[in-house]
């Protein structure tokens, strides 16, 4: 590089910023931004969608990245300043910042629809909360430049105070909720503000009159006075039919006082009734007109002239299940406000378990403040509720059922893995429906209910699962172990399906008890019975038909791909390693079939697609622009830079490919989406920073190497064998499971925090790199391969399965390995 071109600012580093000062403040920053991150997902699951969950990542990992581009770009201007007087300033600044974020999301009134208003607000929004990212990003930037010599050190603080940020997100949310979360990471800032400087500084005091200030903010705010939801999904919050409100690790609930109902609504959107009747009077107690299932647009105030309950819940779709097994052992995931309960019990049921996976609607709702309300029904000796997730419970319980029931459960929860990556998701895949049959006895029938169109997908999928379930476990032919009632003709999106998949064939008797029910319930209608067995020859260049029939050519093929492969949408078994129940749009008509469903009851989840092709354009877009661009447009950037760059763009790809699979994989082992997340993450952070600070002093090009292929060995090992070590260890005691999930993520994690220090070491080795900026550079990079990287994780996991996923973190660390040499001292020459 010519010389005339360095600008030789005076640098004021007279005074450094003490190591242990500085070592502390990148600690408490650290935590506050991925703590003000995991903050922001629960936020954006209840202001906006699940998927925009995703969007909190993409949004930390891009600001991350911009922020390491500015330092590199303004890296003589910002000279002028010490790390001292950047870190405290930028630090109270960001404080200040993300109070203004919280604001902006909280009065987000952004819907579904695809407007350009829609657009706009998103742009807003996704500007706002990238900016205390990119002060982070810069910060850490030219610290990590400047303090180079002690990178390892400095890096292994930035992964210790994120693995803190994990430690207390569940906690801090369940005591505090989601916006008084985001406001600790704010004081979290302004705490950082008073590591950077001294006592005798101006900027000190301000940092402690910040963190007062904001620690008084939570304090009042406990009760969610002045800090709240005020849009959500796109529609203003009713402050005055809204009874209780809590926010938890899962979700925020509220309890609604729709027309004379009281509903239980979660995050916003998915919606429960809270039962109030005794059992024993069902049929003579007059009240609110209740389904179970608020529609869209019920507004709950119905004429309740002649009503009873009995009559009205023996209408709904579930009840056939009870009809078959009124005196039955009964296991319902996902009891929410106590509907499928209620039934089970009033029908003469001796023995209900209920697993329900939030313990607010559990023991804040159902069990204290509206215990009266439903008659305790909770607390009845023959109800035995648990806190768990449905399908980690039913796994490692002992018990068998008569009937295992899930009826419309849609909690929208997300892991923060992003878009898709939903809780219930495990429990509709084959390897969960084998586990219900399992748990039942000889004549035992799951019954499953789930949402359905004029062009059946939900419930179809459903019929394929239990199809392919019984044929991993011997079941050849099972056509007659099928009935399909709708809750009326599907002429329209938005039906009711019951399948009653039963574990041996449907008796005759059975059929005419089902029959007599629908005489008396015409709102009911049979979508498949047994004894209308259609036996035809289905030909291969005849597709089945796209309407209400196609139950009955699915379970007459017995054939789930085949039938799958010729249908209009994706009804293909999903499996453990893929569990995207969901997603039923096939790739190649995607466009089209999103653009069909646009507005329609499953715009909700197809709109999943659309956000995730979103954030994937505009991280192409932001890398260009951003990080490409300049790259070659910069004054002292060449062409011989971009293959040591590259180095931590497959590092960036192969630490989150990794990290998002092993958050899924845990899900079920751990028993809950939260657990699954802290954990994971917390471990990872932990170990990564350890590894971080062992390699400090070591910093070679063969420790480099020798650990890339250690991480490569072990992932190996983790594909191989970690789907059936963690199925044969789901008995074990949660603490037990702990110490499992430690030992097999611990080592791997603890190897993967060797190479970006490394790296960032070697670029650092001389003052003409120094003077390049490839340390700031390499920051850059890395946050915004991380960014694609958590993208490409859910388009490889969905059209090829977890192992995939992990197998390409893989090639990410081999093409890393292949890249390393680029980075030995020296490489660069004279430029």
């Amino acid at each position: 590089m010519p010389e005339s071109v360095v600008i030789d600012l005076p640098q004021i580093e007279s005074k450094p910023v003490a190591i242990n000062r500085a070592l502390a403040a990148i600690a408490v920053m650290s935590c506050a931004s991925l703590l003000l991150e995991l903050a922001l997902t629960r936020l954006f699951s209840v202001v906006l969608f699940y998927h925009f969950a995703f969007l909190a990542i993409s949004v930390a990992l891009l600001g991350l990245g911009a922020g390491g581009v500015f330092a590199h770009v303004r890296r003589e201007w910002l000279r002028q300043w010490s790390l001292s007087q950047l870190g405290s300033f930028l630090s109270l600044a960001n404080a200040l910042l993300i109070v203004l974020v919280l604001e902006v999301v909280l009065h987000s009134s952004i819907s579904l629809r695809l407007t350009f208003n829609n657009f706009g607000k998103l742009t807003v929004l996704y500007l706002a909360a990238a900016l205390p990212f990119f002060i982070t990003g810069l910060l850490f930037s030219v610290t990590f430049a400047r303090e180079h010599e002690r990178v390892s050190r400095l890096y292994g603080f930035d992964l210790l105070g994120g693995s803190l940020a994990c430690l207390c997100l569940v906690p801090l949310l369940n005591l505090i909720g989601g916006p008084n979360t985001t406001l600790v990471s704010a004081a979290l800032m302004a705490l950082a503000g008073l590591f950077w400087t001294d006592e005798r500084q101006v900027m000190w005091r301000s940092s402690f009159a910040a963190v007062i200030v904001l620690v008084g903010l939570i304090i009042v705010n406990h009760s969610g006075k002045l800090f709240d939801i005020i849009y959500a999904k796109g529609m203003r919050r009713d402050p005055a039919s809204v009874l209780f409100t809590r926010w938890n690790a899962i979700s925020r609930i509220e309890v609604d006082q729709i027309g004379k109902a009281k509903w239980i609504v979660i995050d916003a959107d998915a919606s429960s009734a809270i039962m109030n009747v005794d059992p024993g009077r069902w049929d003579l107690t007059p009240g609110a007109n209740v389904t179970g299932t608020k529609m869209e647009g019920d507004s709950g105030q119905r004429n309740t002239e002649g009503f009873s309950w009995k009559r009205d819940l023996m209408k709904a779709v579930p009840s056939v299940a009870n009809i078959l097994r009124p005196t039955g052992t009964y296991a319902i995931i996902g009891p929410g406000g106590g509907v499928d309960v209620m039934r089970a019990v009033a029908n003469g049921s001796p023995n209900v378990t209920g697993i329900e996976i939030n313990p607010l609607i559990v023991n804040d709702v159902m069990r204290r403040r509206y215990a009266d309300y439903a008659y305790h029904l909770y607390d009845r000796p023959d109800v035995h509720i648990h806190i768990s997730d449905g399908r980690s419970y039913i796994r490692s319980t002992r018990e068998q059922f008569d009937v295992v029931q899930m009826t419309l459960v849609d909690t929208w929860a997300t892991t923060a893995a992003g878009a898709f990556a939903l809780s219930e998701n495990n429990l509709y895949t084959v390897e969960a429906f084998k586990e219900y049959f399992q748990h039942l006895n000889s004549e035992g029938f799951i019954a499953i209910t789930r949402w359905e169109f004029k062009e059946p997908r939900e419930a179809l999928r459903v019929v394929s699962q239990a199809i392919e379930a019984l044929h991993e476990l011997g079941v050849s032919d099972p056509r007659r172990h099928f009935i399909v009632v709708s809750d009326g003709e599907l002429n329209q999106d938005g039906r009711p399906v019951l399948v009653l998949a039963k574990k041996s064939p449907v008796l005759t008797e059975e059929i005419a008890i089902v029959k007599a029910h629908l005489e008396q319930n015409r709102n009911l209608t049979p979508l498949y019975l047994p004894d209308g067995l259609d036996l035809r020859e289905l030909h291969a260049s005849t597709a089945p038909p796209v309407d209400a029939s196609a139950f009955g050519w699915l379970i007459s093929s017995n054939q789930p791909a085949a039938f799958a492969a010729a249908y209009k949408y994706n009804v293909s078994p999903v499996f453990d390693s893929a569990p995207f129940f969901f997603f039923t749009l096939k790739t190649k008509e995607i466009v089209g079939q999103i653009a069909g469903t646009r507005g329609g009851l499953d715009w909700k989840v197809n709109v999943g697609i659309v956000v995730l092709g979103i954030v994937f354009l505009i991280s192409i877009v932001a890398v260009v622009a951003f990080l490409v661009l300049p790259l070659l447009l910069h004054a002292r950037s060449s062409i011989p830079q971009v293959p040591p760059l590259l180095y931590f763009v497959c590092l960036g790809l192969g630490y989150i490919l990794v990290e998002i699979t092993l958050i899924q994989r845990f899900v079920l082992f751990l028993g809950h989406p939260t657990y699954a997340l802290t954990v994971v993450v917390f471990l990872m952070l932990l170990s990564s920073g350890a590894g971080s600070l062992f390699v400090r002093g070591k910093e070679t090009l063969t420790m480099l190497r020798s650990g890339i292929v250690w991480i490569i060995f072990l992932t190996l090992l983790d594909i191989l064998l970690l789907p059936r070590l963690l199925s044969s260890l789901v008995g074990l005691s949660f603490v037990a499971k702990l110490v499992v999930s430690a030992l097999v993520i611990a080592p791997l994690a603890f190897l993967m925090g060797i190479p970006f220090p490394t790296g960032l070491r070697s670029l650092g080795s001389s003052s003409q790199q120094q003077e390049m900026g490839l340390t700031e550079w390499a920051w850059a990079m890395n946050a915004a391969a991380s960014v694609l990287g958590s993208v490409a994780a859910l388009v490889i996991a969905i059209h090829f399965g977890l192992s995939v996923t992990l197998l390409s973190g893989v090639v990410a660390y081999l093409l890393a390995i292949c890249l390393s040499g680029t980075l030995t001292r020296g490489h660069w020459g004279t430029t």
